[in-house]
């Protein structure tokens, strides 16, 4: 078993990056892996219903992403960046709010700086920057209406490009429900209702859960023996309607098809601690790589993720690591487009 970093390295060219979505949701490619054949399938998502059988039951994370990322400038007139990290442990007292934040600038901001935004909007920063990261109080009551009238679409620093309105739209799930995410759960970007209407007819369940991804998932791992990674923490909400039907699928031997590794995670997780399914909230820093036993999830729906990223070290795990090396080789000569915007697989 290999823990070291550079075993889960692969090398791929940027032109496969893709920058932007796909003109519709659900005609990007789908990459279609079976594990016991070790066979791979080319065909669209639209045609995910081919690889969908009744009684399957998909879930899916309806976190919602927020305009998380705000530029402003400090009372000199240097331009600041900031970026919301907690925005599910934002404090709110006398009128303000205060809430944890990764900050950039050409000088580290001391304690008391103020930042102005468009709108006279502002906020002060309250502690010293550690690693970048600080206490900001702004300068409201409510922290979205705040957000949305002077933030960001939060696009991965990968695309090499400035969000735009489109990305409103497309850098969210058509079912993002519930707010707090800085990065979208990508896996469930290629869903459209015509794609759900269809799927829910076949007799399959689509059940939510919640997972607020964080700005952890785009930070590299920074040891060589993966093992001593330490994991960000991210919100998990599973309600008692989810957990009851996810129970009761693994009860009936249903197959749990986990639509992107942020609903693996938030699964593997709640099984971990409970034994069982049971409905959960709570924080998770679970890290999941070779070779870890998959408990409730059958099969995978996900997009193709960054060389040596705990990402590609969860999919190592469900699916092999050499195999996932050499499909990931596949899809690069394929011409498959990666990352957020990019194209989809489903593993078996």
């Amino acid at each position: 078993m290999s823990f070291h970093i550079k075993d889960y390295d692969y090398n791929l060219p940027d032109e496969r990056i893709a920058q932007s979505p796909a003109d519709q949701r659900d005609r990007s490619r789908l990459l279609v892996y079976d594990r016991k054949s070790r066979t791979i399938k080319h065909t669209y998502f639209t045609n995910l219903t081919n690889c969908l059988n009744s009684g399957d039951v998909l879930v899916i994370n309806n976190t919602r992403v927020i305009p998380a990322r705000l530029l402003g400038k400090k009372q000199t007139g240097g331009k600041i960046e900031v970026f919301i990290l907690d925005y599910q442990k934002a404090v709110i007292q006398d009128g303000f709010t205060q809430c944890e934040c990764m900050i950039r600038s050409s000088k580290p901001p001391k304690t008391g700086t103020r930042i102005y935004f468009s709108n006279k909007e502002e906020a002060v920063v309250l502690t010293m920057p550690k690693n970048g990261q600080c206490i900001i109080q702004f300068n409201c009551d409510d922290l979205l209406s705040f957000l949305n009238q002077v933030g960001q679409t939060p696009l991965p620093p990968y695309i090499q490009r400035v969000a735009d309105k489109k990305d409103q739209d497309r850098y969210q799930t058509i079912y993002a429900k519930n707010n707090g995410a800085i990065a979208a759960p990508t896996a469930g970007l290629h869903f459209t209702p015509q794609l759900i209407e269809t799927i829910k007819q076949m007799g399959i369940q689509m059940v939510p859960i919640t997972l607020h991804v964080g700005y952890g998932t785009f930070m590299p791992v920074r040891v060589q023996d993966i093992r001593k990674h330490v994991m960000h923490k991210e919100y998990i909400e599973i309600s008692q309607d989810s957990a009851t039907k996810i129970y009761q699928a693994k009860q009936n031997k249903q197959r749990i098809v986990a639509v992107g590794t942020t609903s693996v995670r938030a699964l593997e997780y709640v099984y971990q601690r409970q034994e069982t399914f049971g409905p959960f909230k709570g924080d998770c820093d679970m890290f999941i790589y070779p070779p870890y036993s998959f408990q409730v999830v059958d099969s995978l729906i996900t997009n193709f993720h960054l060389p040596q990223s705990t990402l590609f070290m969860m999919i190592a795990a469900f699916a092999g690591r050499t195999e996932m090396l050499n499909v990931y080789g596949t899809a690069i000569n394929e011409k498959y487009r990666f990352f957020s915007y990019g194209d989809a697989m489903m593993i078996n």
